[in-house]
């Protein structure tokens, strides 16, 4: 079992940079991969981005990739998501979550194990 507390959301402007950090409790935190989600209020809950156990292999939606940066630090139990040129379409909720079986794409909610509480991101025009 795994547990996931986010934090470094906050309020900032368009154009703008925020990292949310993401500290996992356990000792097999290395042989979970990772995932960033976001969700606003009335709508499905949508993938930002994964990374391989090792942080070798990384993944975004189209909607952040060439702005947002996965990555993580295995010897630290932490993920992080270093969010560049925010938008304010970028203001969501957004969580951190970790799956515990490496042979799926990633993308999908139903494939993570672990969820976050959400640390709230707001972008403003």
């Amino acid at each position: 079992q795994v547990q996931l507390v986010e934090s470094g959301g906050g309020l900032v402007e368009a154009g703008g940079s925020l990292r949310l950090s993401c500290a996992a409790s356990g000792r097999t935190f290395s042989s979970y991969v990772m995932g960033w989600f976001r969700q606003a209020p009335g709508k499905e809950r949508e993938f930002v981005a994964t990374v391989s156990w090792s942080g070798g292999t990384t993944f975004y939606a189209d909607s952040v990739k060439g702005r947002f940066t996965i990555s993580r630090d295995n010897a630290k139990n932490t993920v992080y998501l270093q969010m560049n040129s925010l938008k304010p379409e970028d203001t969501d909720v957004y969580y951190c979550a970790a799956d515990s079986y490496s042979g799926r794409r990633h993308i999908e909610v139903y494939e993570y194990d672990y969820w976050g509480q959400g640390t709230q991101v707001t972008v403003s025009s």
